[in-house]
């Protein structure tokens, strides 16, 4: 019931959706990370799908398509319409479903990604993650910096209480290893009145 609620609030803000500030944070998270042009990369809760539609303007025509998973349908017809110009039709794989668990085989991802959204999934997502990843995978979330973070009553509702809003990007760093990641490093991403927390971390084992 819950996530059909979030997925009503998040259609209804499809059309008015904060575009510019989402696509800030997409950039800035996929330079974090910077996957491999031929990774396997999942978009998490993806919304209009601003880091889908940047790394697919980048990848080779012979990379799998990006995964794009978002429970509000309103959000992912945004997305497509906004992807309609890339060159490669196929390269992104649009996908209306809850995020967690993703669509995914065990162990069939490189890399994971989740800008703006972690905060609405909880612990859960980090687990299946890490289910999802292959050894030595990287991971990539950002999360609102709880100094700044001011949610509407609406979405305040929907917060997971199993993710701490961290104060710091060590804390956001911390938490990323207490979810089992290694390797993980943080920084504050600083936009206009905003700031939000940018982390990568790596899936255990691996080269």
């Amino acid at each position: 019931m819950q996530s059909a609620t979030l997925a009503g609030a998040f259609d209804e803000l499809a059309g008015s959706y904060d575009h510019r500030h989402h696509e800030e944070i997409a950039r800035a998270l996929i330079a974090w990370v910077a996957p491999g042009a031929a990774d396997a990369v999942a978009d998490v809760a993806c919304g209009a799908g601003a880091v889908a539609r940047q790394l697919a303007r980048s990848r080779p025509e012979t990379a799998p398509p990006v995964l794009a998973v978002d429970l509000s349908p309103g959000m992912v017809e945004v997305g497509r319409a906004r992807a309609a110009g890339l060159e490669r039709a196929t390269a992104i794989d649009w996908r209306v479903a809850d995020a967690v668990p993703l669509p995914v085989a065990d162990r069939s991802l490189d890399v994971v990604l989740c800008a703006s959204s972690l905060h609405f999934l909880g612990r859960r997502a980090p687990a299946d993650w890490r289910r999802a990843l292959r050894p030595g995978g990287r991971v990539g979330f950002t999360l609102p910096l709880a100094t700044h973070f001011r949610p509407s009553e609406r979405f305040s509702g929907h917060l997971a209480p199993d993710v701490p809003l961290p104060h710091t990007a060590r804390e956001a760093s911390v938490w990323a290893a207490e979810c089992g990641f290694a390797d993980a490093a943080s920084r504050v991403l600083v936009l206009g009145t905003r700031r939000v927390v940018v982390t990568s971390a790596r899936e255990p084992g691996g080269r």
